[in-house]
C-alpha cells in the first residue's frame, strides 16, 4: 500500500470515529434497536393518553358535581325571600292559639301546612335545634349571652329567637339563639 492511501485510509477512520463521538444517545439508539425505540414511544404515548383520559374524567364529575349543586340551589334566593312568611305564619299561630278562635286557627293552620309542605317538596326543611342543646358556632348564630338559670345549661341554647333552615345539606339561615353563660 503506498503512504498516500495509507494516509488517506487513516483519514477515514478518523472521521468515522469523530462522527461516532458526536452522536447523539437517541442516534446510538436509532443504531442499536429501533425496536425499543419504538416500544420506548409507545410507553411514552400511552402514558400520555392515560394522563388525558384521567384529567377528562376528573372534570367530568367536577362538572357533573357542579350541575346537581346548582339545581339543588337555584332557588335558594327564593327560598330565603319566603323565610319571613314562615315566621309570620308562625307567630300569627301563637297569638290566635292564645285567643281560643278555633276556626281562625283551623284557616291558619291549613294555609301554614301547605306551604311548608310544598317548601319541603322543594328541598326546605328546618334546622333541628332544640332548647337545651349544645351551642355550636357551625350551624347556630348567637345572638346574645346570658346567665344560665342552672349549671347544666350553661353553653347550651336557651332560647331560640328565630328558626334556621336548611336548602338540600346547605344552611340558608342560621338558627338564632340565646345561650347560656
Amino acid at each position: 500500500m503506498s503512504k498516500k492511501n495509507k494516509k488517506e485510509k487513516d483519514l477515514v477512520e478518523d472521521e468515522i470515529l469523530t462522527a461516532e463521538k458526536d452522536s447523539t444517545p437517541e442516534e446510538d439508539l436509532n443504531k442499536k434497536d429501533p425496536l425499543a425505540v419504538l416500544k420506548s414511544d409507545l410507553e411514552k404515548e400511552k402514558d400520555k393518553n392515560l394522563r388525558l383520559f384521567a384529567e377528562f374524567e376528573n372534570f367530568r364529575k367536577r362538572t357533573s358535581k357542579e350541575r346537581i349543586e346548582l339545581f339543588s340551589t337555584a332557588s335558594e334566593s327564593v327560598m330565603s325571600s319566603l323565610l319571613p312568611v314562615l315566621d309570620d305564619f308562625d307567630r300569627a299561630l301563637q297569638e290566635i292559639e292564645k285567643s281560643d278562635e278555633s276556626g281562625h286557627l283551623k284557616g291558619i293552620l291549613l294555609i301554614s301546612n301547605k306551604l311548608r309542605e310544598t317548601l319541603k317538596i322543594k328541598g326546605l326543611k328546618p334546622v333541628g335545634t332544640e332548647k337545651g342543646d349544645v351551642f355550636n358556632a357551625d350551624i347556630h348564630e348567637a345572638i346574645t349571652q346570658i346567665p344560665a338559670p342552672t349549671d347544666d345549661l350553661k353553653g347550651k341554647v336557651i332560647d331560640i329567637i328565630e328558626k334556621g333552615y336548611l336548602l338540600g345539606d346547605k344552611i340558608i339561615r342560621f338558627p338564632k339563639v340565646v345561650i347560656g353563660q
